[in-house]
């Protein structure tokens, strides 16, 4: 092949490459649109994370299921990963509870399949619309033991309100057994070295009953209300 060919060859690589791309782009603000408007007139709601590999059996499981059932008896709409595991029990709890179970699924090469207890179930391809999401609508977060992708969601979370990115909401993580290490690692690492502020420590609640969880979240908002104010729209609109 000639050099000529091969810029030829090259340069209809890259338009391949570019128009891909656009299309992508056309996909994402499809998510962004149907999944806004599918979940607009879901409040108050609350997000629930946690591991998908949590079995039936395991105490993890049971108690999301636990949680989720007291908090959709509340008024509260229940906002779930949509898979197995935690986000199931989490599903499973609110759909046999007063309110919506919502499950966001993600579409994985491997684990993540969508679970049967969801009266709305919206599908995502890429990760950042489906956080999107789960930090728009809610009202809190609920944080159960999980790996990899529970703790990118709980930073997620924190980052967006430390930096006044999104409306501030209670943050509560459950087992306290399993965060405690990490929590401590936040102390003596991250606010001794002046990395965080020990304000920002204040963004966690820890909390391991159903009912208190409960209880918690509403004397969070009993004396401005769940809906955003004014100022916390416009701060969600640069999300």
């Amino acid at each position: 092949m000639s050099l000529k060919d091969k810029r030829v060859d090259q340069a209809s690589v890259e338009q391949s490459w570019s128009a891909k791309e656009s299309w992508r782009l056309f996909r994402i603000m499809a998510e962004f649109v149907e999944g806004t408007e599918r979940l607009d007139a879901i409040q108050p709601a609350v997000s629930i994370f946690g591991s998908a590999r949590t079995d039936p059996d395991n105490p993890h499981y049971q108690l999301a299921e636990r949680i989720a059932r007291q908090l959709s008896d509340a008024g509260f709409a229940v906002i779930s990963g949509g898979g197995p595991g935690i986000m199931e029990a989490a599903n499973k709890g609110a759909y046999f509870g007063k309110s919506p179970s919502i499950g966001l699924n993600i579409q994985l090469p491997h684990e993540q399949h969508r679970n049967a207890y969801q009266d709305i179930s919206q599908t995502f391809r890429h990760f950042f619309a489906r956080k999107y999401m789960f930090v728009k609508f809610a009202t809190a977060y609920v944080v159960l033991p999980g790996g990899f992708g529970t703790l990118d969601e709980l930073m997620e979370a924190l980052t967006l309100v430390q930096t006044g990115k999104t409306r501030k909401m209670p943050i509560i993580l459950v087992y306290s057994a399993f965060w405690q290490g990490l929590l401590d690692w936040f102390q003596k690492t991250l606010v001794n070295e002046g990395l965080i502020s020990q304000q920002d420590m204040n963004l966690i609640q820890v909390i391991d009953e159903p009912d208190q969880i409960v209880q918690a979240i509403f004397q969070y908002y009993e004396t401005s209300g769940f809906e955003p104010t004014a100022a916390e729209r416009e701060v969600q609109l640069n999300l």
